[in-house]
């Protein structure tokens, strides 16, 4: 138990000059015409160091929003204005993803083509099968980069039986123990599988979770890029590193609307019940489509 609390301490005390010395050495993990530098993006990207910096980040911005509410209430303001920027930007993959899709019907169905080619000046000519598979990182997109904007919004559905009868205060509580035990732990996990996996398929020789940045420094001499185009068919999409570049994002996300949620909670929590969904911006909708999602909640409670 001593041994924990002192590695614990002994990091959090580090992180202070582990940032410090990151903002103060940029080009020795920014500079990636230098393989270490990459190497060193890899290792502290998944790494204890970095926790330990968004840890001491997440106290003291916390402390300091205690002292100060209105400091706390700017904080949450712009972590769900940040979610709501960019579900509403990422929210038109969909009708991309409609369009295309109508695009890639004519042109199998009516023009009996192989090929669809697009653009102005420097057009870009891929076969269908290409653009079919395509659609798949649409609806990824909007999976993993509208997940916080959507739980701005309240539209992910949740079974809240027990919940909505207990008080205002209570509820802020069963909020901020669910982002501690289920958001941030579930995020950090995702973060870490995602972070090496992506990596895996970017560079060789392949990086792992396990290795040291001693061990990966020694391989940045014979370093090179390996970025992953292969598909599930010879003509189909080539881009699937993206596919990991969005699983590294959800989990940011998550993260971040996890404090989000802390946060708003203790403001509630404090400013009491007149409090509650202050601040929210949500999207409004015409009459029928808000009872339409009103009936949808109220069968889901």
């Amino acid at each position: 138990m001593l041994d924990a609390l002192g590695w614990f301490f002994q990091n959090v005390g580090l992180a202070f000059y582990n940032f410090a010395y990151a903002i103060t050495h940029p080009g020795q993990w920014l500079n990636w015409s230098n393989p270490e530098a990459i190497m060193r993006t890899v290792y502290y990207g998944g790494s204890v160091e970095l926790f330990f910096v968004f840890f001491n980040t997440f106290v003291i911005l916390t402390i300091i929003g205690l002292w100060r509410r209105e400091v706390m209430w700017r904080c949450v303001y712009g972590l769900e204005g940040f979610a709501n920027t960019v579900g509403r930007i990422v929210a038109w993959a969909g009708l991309i993803m409609v369009l295309q899709q109508l695009l890639i019907v004519f042109t199998q169905r009516i023009f009996a083509v192989a090929e669809i080619s697009l653009g102005f000046g420097a057009v870009m000519t891929f076969d269908v099968s290409w653009w079919s598979e395509g659609l798949k990182f649409y609806n990824a997109m909007v999976v993993a980069l509208c997940v916080s904007y959507t739980y701005v919004q309240g539209g992910h559905v949740r079974v809240d039986i027990l919940y909505a009868n207990f008080s205002h205060r209570t509820r802020k509580i069963i909020d901020i123990v669910g982002a501690v035990i289920f958001m941030a732990p579930m995020g950090i996990l995702i973060w870490l599988y995602a972070w090496f996996f992506m990596w895996r398929h970017l560079i060789l020789p392949a990086p792992s979770a396990s290795s040291q940045l001693d061990q990966l420094l020694a391989r940045a001499q014979i370093m090179r890029w390996n970025v992953e185009t292969t598909g599930f068919s010879p003509n189909g999409f080539s881009a699937y590193f993206l596919f990991k570049v969005l699983l590294v994002m959800l989990a940011g996300l998550i993260l971040l609307h996890a404090v989000a949620v802390i946060w708003r909670a203790i403001a509630e929590i404090r400013a009491g019940e007149e409090s509650e969904n202050r601040g929210i911006d949500r999207d409004r909708l015409d009459d029928e489509a808000e009872d339409l999602q009103h009936d949808i909640h109220s069968g889901a409670t």
